[in-house]
């Protein structure tokens, strides 16, 4: 079974898309914090992250930095999710490896689990 990781600080929005990604046969793990977010890669070692950019305290930009300095787990895939549509902050997504960045707006959640299957 594949293992995500959600990093979300929206309660109801990151436990709606973990219930969706259980639905669909995931392990899902779920956070609402950078750091706590990092803890558990080191720990639960995830098949994919699924991290939102704007986050308290950290940034979704910082934990993916954070995540690509560790060679233990530099090369999990991340999918980056946000509702900050700024074409800055995606490319610098984007410069730092992740698959994607998707605005939450453009998606259904089963869309978001379809974009993840193509990269587990």
């Amino acid at each position: 079974m594949k293992k995500i990781l959600i990093i979300e600080d929206e309660k109801i929005l990151g436990e709606m898309y973990r219930d969706k990604f259980l639905q669909a046969g995931f392990e899902a793990i779920l956070v609402d914090s950078a750091e706590e977010g990092f803890e558990m890669v080191l720990k639960e070692k995830p098949d994919l992250v699924l991290v939102d950019i704007l986050l308290p305290k950290e940034s979704g930009i910082s934990f993916i930095e954070r995540l690509r300095g560790d060679l233990s787990v530099s090369s999990i895939p991340v999918v980056a999710f946000s509702n900050y549509d700024d074409p800055q902050t995606e490319r610098e997504a984007l410069r730092l490896g992740v698959k994607e960045y998707l605005i939450k707006t453009g998606y259904t959640p089963q869309d978001i689990i379809e974009k993840i299957k193509n990269y587990l």
